[in-house]
């Protein structure tokens, strides 16, 4: 029977020198340089976002629900309080609806903070967001395709309030650019109001819950520069309307717009186009590292 022995170390050749074995080197794979990062993370974000708006597209009883949301708004607004709010202002009816489809513009942006967060306590609660962090994805693409197939599907919120603001006698007065330049800021507003709604997700448990933090946002959306000038609110009550992000971005795009604006000699109202600018930035600042960093923990 054969016995097998431990190879040892290599015999010495003559005249005591070891015989060496050549190795073979391998060549190391170099790692993907910033711009191949960012453009595979550009293309994971993409296909977040098109897996989003192809549910929306499979399932159109939720688009046609999302939708009423601001055909509703301006019937109700616009003819049944507007008549009474336009009392308020000293303005009739045509032209209280100039004055108020910028606010209801912005109201929609803010109220997308709970589609964005039922969604994705929706997705998580499905093992939809476990199964994307199994892919080869940078946690930053999967929360930025939620946040871009939410802007996308504003743009067709905001392209029916308009249509029905057109019906019901809204006009722009300024030039194409400047209307551009006031759906920009809208589209702004919203996109930070998104990476509120994925944080908010991330952190409740329940579409519920989701519900209870809605509740909070819609008194923060209605004091603002939305309905009535902020000058009809009770004194204590200004301040928190005048620095309501919202308020910034109405004012801006009633001004882009050209429709009526409030008279109003606060610092806030007279740097509106900035404000609408920079109070999206900063909620985004903060919001953004928040959903990150909920997200990593998540995977944990």
């Amino acid at each position: 029977m054969m016995s097998v022995t431990e190879a040892g170390p290599p015999a010495p050749e003559e005249g005591g020198v070891m015989a060496s074995v050549t190795e073979v080197e391998r060549p190391v794979p170099e790692e993907p340089g910033p711009l191949a990062r960012t453009r595979w993370a550009v293309a994971d974000t993409w296909v977040v976002a098109r897996r989003y708006l192809l549910h929306l597209v499979y399932k159109p009883d939720e688009l046609v629900g999302t939708l009423m949301v601001p055909v509703l708004a301006v019937l109700l607004f616009g003819f049944v309080f507007g008549e009474a709010m336009g009392a308020v202002m000293d303005a009739p009816g045509e032209e209280y609806r100039e004055f108020l489809m910028p606010g209801l513009f912005a109201l929609t942006m803010a109220f997308g903070i709970g589609n964005t967060t039922i969604a994705v306590v929706t997705d998580a609660g499905r093992g939809v967001v476990d199964r994307f962090r199994t892919l080869p994805m940078a946690p930053a693409s999967l929360l930025a395709g939620r946040s871009l197939a939410d802007v996308l599907s504003a743009v067709v919120d905001l392209a029916v309030l308009a249509g029905m603001g057109l019906l019901v006698g809204w006009r722009w007065h300024e030039g194409p650019l400047s209307a551009l330049a006031a759906l920009g800021l809208l589209l702004l507003l919203r996109l930070a109001f998104t990476w509120i709604g994925i944080y908010l997700g991330l952190v409740v448990r329940s579409p519920e819950a989701a519900m209870k933090f809605f509740s909070l946002v819609f008194p923060l959306a209605m004091v603002a520069d939305t309905f009535v000038p902020t000058d009809t609110m009770p004194d204590w009550l200004v301040p928190v309307a005048e620095w309501n992000p919202l308020s910034a971005t109405v004012i801006a795009a009633r001004d882009l717009f050209g429709n009526p604006v409030a008279a109003n000699d606060s610092w806030i109202a007279q740097n509106a186009l900035l404000m609408a600018v920079v109070w999206p930035l900063v909620l985004m600042m903060v919001f953004v590292p928040l959903a990150l960093r909920r997200f990593r923990r998540l995977s944990r």
